[in-house]
């Protein structure tokens, strides 16, 4: 890292664009301008940026009061490739979908190729986008220079660090959450530490880019694959008719060797769901091998809608109801609690498949308060007792924890609770 850049990181003189304003792009915006940084936040969705421009945040981590006071510092919002010229750090933080089981890295290109005509001599370009190993290096890395005409490691200084945010989490967020960082040289990694740990109180050093897009992987594939262990045994434990959270709790108590995971409907967002397949393409592509770990845990979580429905209808069959016909309120449609996200949400295909068996369904969620219709069904934030007393089942697919679950188990002809958030006194509760 040359003494110009480390000067103006440790001095917080450094210009910042942070490329995609979404709930990881943005979140990074408002810390680099609480830091002193001057930030730019380039989202090139003109509505989102519309928004952001007139102090509206559309990311429930980021407050509008929030927003306002970055903007009053000088944050700066635009969907106008100029405005980011004359940067000094470039952080991308875009989204890396799936597209027909392969990675989409379209918007890792476009922001690369964005990035890499304003990229001038000794600025550092960043790299956060959740993907596979050798991303940042053999993809990122020649686009910056063939647009350029600047070397990594000579001319510009290139680095990567995974995201770590978890939407939601009032106990750890960007600031207290260690950040791992990593670089294509010893002094790209350097200004990666340096620019982070002005405003995240730990930061991990890696070996390499490669080993740093792993480690994301790494963490959300030990997710993925002991949700879908759990998700198994819960299956097989109602079929023996044993209570499966029960026993969960009781593994618990064990201090060590054992983390305990909870069965639900399937996993959403894009973490889970995504970015295990990352590394299981790349395994594919690069190896000719399966990652069956990965391809078992994707086909148990995928498939636990079907399961649900298959529950749902054994429910109702108990009070010689078929589901075509049967008023089914869903409770919670979004990935997780206590957010507004639907991305990749198994309450999708659940109320998908409920429609298609010809129920009557109404998705009951407060964090989609503007929506009128999700997976069409009809959305409505709250539930009144009438409501709930002419359903025959309510349906709890995402634990919100502004939804009283006493009053649902006591109110609702019957209930299955997917997530375990009903009383445990309330025996009439079915639960996975």
């Amino acid at each position: 890292m040359s003494e110009p850049l480390r000067s103006r990181l440790e001095s917080r003189d450094a210009r910042v664009c942070v490329f995609g304003q979404g709930y990881v792009g943005l979140v990074v915006s408002m810390r680099a301008s609480e830091a002193g940084f001057d930030v730019v936040g380039f989202e090139p969705d003109p509505t989102r940026a519309a928004s952001l421009q007139a102090g509206v945040s559309y990311v429930e981590d980021v407050p509008d009061d929030v927003l306002r006071a970055a903007i009053d510092r000088g944050y700066r919002p635009t969907n106008d490739p100029e405005d980011i010229a004359g940067y000094d750090v470039a952080v991308l933080s875009v989204p890396t979908p799936l597209q027909d089981g392969a990675p989409d890295l379209s918007f890792i290109e476009s922001a690369g190729r964005t990035a890499a005509k304003h990229l001038t001599p000794g600025a550092l370009v960043v790299l956060e986008s959740t993907t596979y190993p050798g991303t940042t290096d053999e993809l990122l890395g020649p686009i910056l220079e063939e647009v350029s005409g600047l070397t990594r490691g000579r001319d510009f200084l290139l680095g990567y660090s995974p995201e770590r945010i978890d939407p939601g989490n009032k106990a750890y967020g960007l600031h207290n959450t260690p950040k791992v960082v990593a670089g294509t040289d010893d002094a790209s990694t350097d200004a990666v530490a340096t620019f982070f740990g002005t405003f995240v109180e730990e930061v991990v050093r890696a070996p390499g880019c490669g080993e740093a897009e792993l480690t994301k992987i790494i963490e959300n594939t030990y997710r993925h694959v002991n949700i879908a262990l759990i998700n198994e045994v819960a299956m097989f434990a109602h079929a023996l008719n044993i209570d499966v959270n029960a026993a969960i709790d009781a593994a618990a108590s064990k201090p060590f060797g054992y983390s305990p995971f909870r069965p639900g409907p399937g996993v959403g967002g894009h973490c889970l769901p995504v970015d295990p397949s990352y590394l299981s393409w790349r395994v594919k592509t690069s190896l000719g091998e399966n990652f069956r770990f990965i391809e078992l845990a994707n086909d148990i979580n995928e498939h636990m809608p079907h399961y649900i429905v298959r529950r749902v209808t054994m429910s109702l069959n108990r009070d010689r109801k078929a589901v075509n016909g049967s008023r089914i309120l869903v409770y919670g449609v979004t990935y997780k609690p206590n957010v507004s996200d639907t991305r990749e949400t198994p309450a999708s295909g659940l109320i998908q498949q409920l429609l298609d068996l010809g129920a009557e369904v109404t998705a009951v969620d407060s964090h989609l308060s503007d929506a009128k219709e999700f997976a069409g069904a009809p959305v409505v934030g709250h539930a009144d007792d009438e409501l709930l007393s002419r359903c025959d089942l309510a349906l709890i697919v995402t634990g919100h924890d502004d939804v009283d679950y006493h009053r649902v188990a006591t109110l609702s002809p019957r209930v299955l609770d997917t997530p375990n958030r009903t009383p445990r006194e309330v025996t009439s509760v079915e639960r996975l």
